[in-house]
């Protein structure tokens, strides 16, 4: 999962460290490129012409295989919401607190439909309530449920989470210590294409989705399956035995730095990379995952024992056990060249549930390089052997927390000799990103793999500083280059003076007309487009801001920041009516986005009608009761009724809740001035 969790991790950090590394466990032993590359252009489904199928026909004739999957973490990985999907326990009390927030939840069923109530209290009353329906469940229920709502196609992930090992409610990872976003963590196509199969994503949103299949298939590990079935349905037939069928892609026959990037595409969870131009719906098994992205993790002095949880495939390849299966010759004559490879299947068969795989599995593959069948080759003692039923898992790959994912335990797939935390560095000191599946990654990659890390994980600015060591702007030819990152690290630094600069060096008619015209699945280029406008808006240029809000929605029109962003700029040129018409189509299409709906409720409040904008402020307080702007235009409304009482009131809530906020300062005194 792309979730944001940004306050997971407490780093030390040394300037003059902060260079990037990379990293590719086994690069110097894989096959060789030309092997890699002609596989890469040899399987028949690797063609745009190639369509996914569905499960349903994989299973026509292989329903054993289907039968078993589909009890695995994949099988179960995403459906929609029911008390059959839900491994989740419901009571009456069962109710979490968020201190930081001040709301409480409760989960519950309501007939067939599942609910969240957030509420609030004071003292014993409830003095704000909302119910929101769970319209998916993500997560197979081995280690979490977590649940999501889809508005309109917008998907969002919601504030609670069930820890089946704990049998506990909670909220959901990332959402703690103040970083509860409630009902509008958005889900994009990053985390969606992992947790579950490729969805229809609509292009020109962040995370709309015309619709979603229900769990990870088939297709995910072995390409589309449509000319496979096409062949087969003609009577066309291969001896698997002695050749590969490339109608289809059978991971077990890749060479092994492929077969690894089949499963590393999503068990290498980090900061993923893509390379210019491609998207996540663009590698198929069988391809180079880095030819499309490139994995970022960060990596420190005296944390070994750290790891997040979809981290099998970057600490298997730090085991010696990894490493030194490579040390035998190659096999030149083998599409496979390293027949005894430790690969993730050596230990694991996708299409078995690891809760229906016996112990024995796991100590035969171990005892394959450290003794034979049956037969264990340890160093340690009969009687801890005994003790730990001679499970090699148990004591060299020990489950553990990861740093990620609160209340789940995890085995730790960096196989080595228990290590005693006396003997791990007590001070963490972070070294770099490491590029895990590309060993050279160019500096642009570079620069973008800190910026996602900034943006992503944790709010430090000296991730934004490492970034700037890769992007020169020493001249013309050199800022053309490094415009949109440029841009985006000035804009989060706020250096708004400093991107208009930029801008105007290339020249504002050439961007708009020129250079950022084309839409893309990231809306890379419709986000620069609004920072350019959002820092000539700060900066009191609002028609610069309005040219620059309007493009930026034809290439993402599905975004409603940037539609409301463009009626806001409206509104400060005075032109009310055109705005109105903005903020309602952005409603007509996400009818719970609250910004729109306060510069709705302010715009109707302007052209006279009081009623309205009544009725649209209370609509968002029904959905947020804590928006800063909200607030203040209720408090503005109860002024221009001459209700100052409660005008201040409200004023009250923000400064208490924003004590920064010296405009409703202001205003207070003023009105205590006026009595």
């Amino acid at each position: 999962m792309s979730f944001k969790l940004r306050n997971i991790i407490s780093v030390s950090f040394f300037v003059a460290v902060l260079l990037l590394m990379s990293y590719c466990g086994n690069d110097e032993h894989t096959s060789s490129s030309r092997t890699t590359d002609t596989l890469a252009n040899t399987y028949l489904n690797h063609s745009d012409t190639a369509r996914y199928v569905g499960m349903d026909q994989c299973k026509l004739c292989h329903q054993d295989i289907y039968n078993s999957f589909i009890e695995t973490g994949m099988g179960k990985s995403f459906d929609v919401a029911s008390k059959k999907k839900s491994s989740a326990k419901f009571d009456q009390h069962t109710v979490i607190y968020d201190k930081f927030s001040d709301f409480y939840y409760q989960p519950f069923w309501k007939n067939d439909s599942m609910m969240i109530m957030e509420f609030r209290l004071e003292g014993k009353d409830t003095v704000y309530k909302r119910i929101e329906r769970v319209d998916y469940i993500i997560g197979s229920g081995q280690h979490t449920n977590s649940h999501m709502q889809s508005v309109n196609g917008y998907f969002n992930q919601m504030p609670m989470t069930y820890y089946t090992q704990q049998g506990k409610w909670d909220l959901p990872p990332g959402f703690e210590n103040g970083f509860n976003t409630r009902f509008s963590r958005k889900i994009g196509l990053e985390c969606m294409s992992c947790h579950n199969s490729l969805p229809n994503f609509v292009e020109g949103s962040e995370n709309k989705y015309s619709s979603v299949p229900n769990g990870i298939t088939c297709e995910r590990c072995h390409g589309p399956g449509s000319i496979h079935i096409q062949q087969r349905s003609t009577g066309s037939k291969v001896d698997t035995s002695k050749y590969i069928d490339y109608s289809i892609v059978n991971p077990g026959k890749l060479p092994v730095d492929l077969q690894f990037d089949v499963c590393q595409r999503c068990h290498l969870q980090g900061n993923a990379v893509l390379k210019p131009g491609k998207s996540f719906y663009d590698f198929r098994p069988g391809m180079k995952l880095s030819d499309y992205m490139t994995t970022f993790l960060p990596r420190y002095e005296g944390a070994d024992d750290e790891f997040i949880m979809a981290s099998h495939a970057d600490r298997l390849k730090q085991s010696k056990c990894f490493i030194n299966s490579f040390k035998e010759e190659t096999d030149k004559t083998s599409l496979r060249p390293y027949k005894n490879a430790l690969t993730c299947v050596t230990c694991h068969n996708p299409h078995v549930s690891v809760k229906n795989t016996e112990t024995n599995v796991f100590n035969n593959a171990c005892n394959k390089c450290h003794g034979g069948k049956d037969q264990i080759a340890c160093s340690e003692k009969k009687e801890v052997l005994l003790k730990k039923e001679n499970n090699c898992v148990s004591c060299h790959m020990p489950r553990s927390g990861s740093i990620d994912i609160p209340h789940v335990t995890v085995h730790d797939h960096y196989i080595r000799k228990p290590v005693k935390k006396e003997e791990i560095a007590k001070v963490k000191k972070f070294i770099g990103l490491y590029a895990v599946n590309e060993k050279n990654p160019d500096n642009s990659t570079k620069a973008k793999a800190y910026i996602q890390q900034y943006d992503k994980f944790e709010y430090m600015v000296e991730y934004l500083d490492s970034a700037m060591k890769y992007l020169p702007e020493k001249d013309l030819s050199s800022i053309e280059k490094n415009f949109e990152l440029l841009i985006h690290i000035y804009f989060t630094k706020q250096n708004f003076s400093k991107v208009i600069d930029l801008s105007s060096k290339i020249g504002n008619e050439k961007l708009l007309n020129t250079v950022l015209v084309k839409s893309s699945w990231d809306n890379q280029h419709a986000w620069t487009l609004y920072r350019i406008g959002e820092s000539y808006y700060k900066n009191g240029d609002i028609k610069n801001a309005y040219s620059y809000f309007k493009k930026a929605t034809e290439l993402a029109p599905f975004n409603p920041e940037f539609n409301n962003k463009l009626g806001v700029s409206l509104l400060a040129q005075n032109k009310v009516k055109e705005a109105i018409t903005i903020f309602e189509s952005t409603l007509a299409e996400n009818p719970k986005f609250v910004p729109a709906i306060t510069n709705l409720g302010y715009a109707s409040l302007v052209s006279g009608n009081v009623l309205k904008a009544e009725q649209l402020y209370n609509k968002g307080l029904a959905l947020d009761p804590d928006y800063e702007m909200l607030l203040m235009n209720v408090a503005g409304l109860y002024i221009y009724k001459k209700h100052l009482k409660q005008a201040e009131l409200y004023l009250k809530k923000v400064i208490k809740k924003y004590p920064e906020n010296q405009q409703a300062k202001d205003i207070l005194k003023q009105l205590k001035v006026q009595k």
